[in-house]
């Protein structure tokens, strides 16, 4: 047991570490601008079909299971305002954010840890090249950037999954459900959510580079690299989660 709570707590330090050496990298040049871009699309773009698909089913179920409950107390017409405020507050930033620990954050472990294990980085750096620039800092940077806007996206895409399911039992004109929606948002709804997104982003790039960039040698370090960045990954979203909430209660 104390053996077990040592090995978390050196793993807590040497990522902090990791994370500290990438506040002092990200401001030196070179800027590996195309590596960046080239992140943004295989971690965004690539991503948003699932996202998409996965946004669209949240919206429905949560309409179709939220409605009898809302019609037993003649309150069916706040189901908009309630299913929106529940996907953009909460339900849609976390589970975008699982999704992506577990396509993305899977991925960059094991890629580092492949390439870490066939020496590939130790040749970056016989070839003058900063292997922490070019592989880490740009894609904590653009997982950081590409999360927020795949929650953004899945909002959109769960707030018509929510519409769809309404029109399921009724006819509501597009029009008046998003009034309804939008007469019940305020911008404190949209910004603590917005910002912990940020978090979640730089939480699942940082993980996946720092277990992939540490594998040990040998092939099957590359799979432990990959199952160890989704658990801790999806643990830490949790975590920053419940944190983001116990602020925003107390402050907002």
């Amino acid at each position: 047991m104390i053996l077990s709570l040592k090995n978390i707590f050196t793993e807590i330090g040497e990522t902090a570490l990791f994370a500290k050496k990438f506040f002092k990298e990200v401001f030196i040049p070179p800027y590996e601008t195309k590596e960046f871009l080239k992140q943004c699309y295989i971690i965004g773009y690539k991503s948003l079909p699932l996202v998409a698909i996965t946004g669209f089913i949240m919206g429905l179920v949560l309409t179709l299971q939220s409605r009898p409950t809302l019609v037993k107390f003649g309150a069916e017409s706040w189901l908009p305002g309630m299913v929106a405020l529940s996907l953009i507050r909460e339900i849609a930033p976390v589970i975008t954010a699982l999704i992506c620990a577990g396509k993305i954050s899977s991925g960059i472990g094991a890629e580092l840890g492949s390439m870490k294990v066939t020496e590939q980085i130790d040749a970056m750096e016989v070839s003058a090249v900063n292997p922490y620039n070019y592989l880490v800092v740009t894609r904590v940077l653009a997982c950081t950037l590409m999360v927020p806007i795949l929650v953004f996206f899945a909002d959109a895409i769960g707030i018509i999954g929510g519409y769809v399911g309404i029109n399921i039992h009724g006819d509501v004109n597009f029009y008046r459900f998003l009034t309804q929606i939008i007469q019940s948002l305020e911008f404190l709804d949209l910004f603590p959510a917005t910002i912990k997104t940020f978090f979640f982003g730089f939480v699942i790039g940082m993980i996946g580079c720092y277990k992939g960039f540490t594998a040990s040698n040998g092939t099957e370090s590359v799979g432990q690299a990959a199952n160890s960045a989704v658990v801790t990954a999806s643990l830490s979203i949790f975590i920053i989660d419940m944190v983001a909430v116990q602020i925003t209660d107390l402050f907002f």
